[in-house]
């Protein structure tokens, strides 16, 4: 297993990857990934997990605007066959370093309060993440927002 940079030829990998993993249409990588691969300036975060020589998940983050050293991890997928494999945990980790490294102060991710994200909220918790805020009916009717804080320093 490797954690790179994503690259270009990445993005049909990467929307299989969304497919299998439900989290977004895929259809939307694309423009998504655009800035990031097409500006060296680009301050967004796209890591890719590779597993014999194939992208097998990826995760995307930013910094959160008008914010000082605050990071959203706005998405993390893994193939559904390779979750558990340690693909997520070990992206989580590379990006958490990368962070540190360029002195941010801590980074977020939301999710979904809905039973199907049970496995999610559960993934963060394992990785140290903290359950800091709820937002009721956010995403939808009955579907809370769950934002799970970590400290990078």
């Amino acid at each position: 297993m490797k954690i790179r940079a994503t690259r270009k030829d990445d993005t049909a990998d990467l929307q299989a990857v969304l497919v299998g993993a439900e989290l977004f249409p895929s259809e939307m990588l694309p423009d998504m990934m655009s800035g990031f691969l097409s500006d060296d300036e680009s301050s967004d975060i796209w890591l890719t997990c590779e597993a014999n020589g194939k992208a097998v998940g990826f995760c995307y983050a930013a910094p959160e605007e008008l914010a000082e050293g605050a990071w959203n991890m706005l998405a993390i997928a893994v193939l559904p066959t390779e979750q558990g494999s340690g693909c997520g945990g070990a992206i989580a980790k590379h990006l958490e370093a990368e962070l540190k490294k360029r002195g941010q102060r801590i980074l977020i991710a939301d999710t979904s309060g809905a039973d199907d994200f049970a496995k999610t909220r559960e993934f963060y918790r394992k990785n140290g993440y903290a359950e800091e805020a709820r937002i009721r009916d956010f995403w939808a009717a009955g579907d809370d927002k769950i934002v799970f804080w970590k400290s990078l320093a």
